[in-house]
């Protein structure tokens, strides 16, 4: 077994111990650096009644801590199952290198989770998605962002 299969095997290890346990569904990852397990997740969706307690999520949050950054720059985030757009979304967000999964999201699908529907909605104008969105400019609320572009002494992200 080489190094991403006993990574990949762990992640699919922490998803059957999470769908097992009750917290969530069947989903676990496992974020690397230099070889080195620096976070694990698991789905604990229903226990936490957080619709974004995903494994991923998860691991990303405790990866984040465990380095004091949050950018995982050099990591490798490992996952049962290729992620949802939020997952991926935060996964860039977080800078990580490489993402190595075991399951399509068309496995997923076979099972239920229709990671397509999403991905197919955020292709789509604001005003054509299927949840209402509405763009009110508003006097003022363009300064925030202004000032903190503004600022030298800001934290970029």
């Amino acid at each position: 077994m080489n190094t991403d299969e006993q990574f990949l095997a762990r992640a699919v290890e922490l998803a059957r111990h999470g769908s097992a346990s009750g917290a969530g569904g069947p989903f676990g990852a496992v974020i690397v650096r230099a070889g080195k397990v620096i976070a694990e997740g698991w789905n604990c969706v229903v226990a936490s009644h957080d619709p974004t307690a995903h494994a991923e999520i998860a691991a990303i949050r405790q990866a984040c801590a465990a380095m004091g950054n949050f950018h995982l720059s050099g990591c490798t985030l490992y996952t049962s199952s290729e992620p949802c757009p939020m997952c991926l979304s935060a996964a860039y967000w977080a800078r990580i290198d490489r993402i190595v999964f075991a399951n399509s999201r068309a496995e997923a699908a076979a099972i239920g989770f229709c990671d397509d529907e999403l991905y197919s909605e955020l292709n789509r104008h604001f005003s054509a998605r299927s949840i209402v969105m509405e763009h009110h400019p508003l006097a003022g609320s363009l300064d925030p962002l202004t000032q903190w572009a503004a600022d030298p002494g800001r934290t970029p992200y």
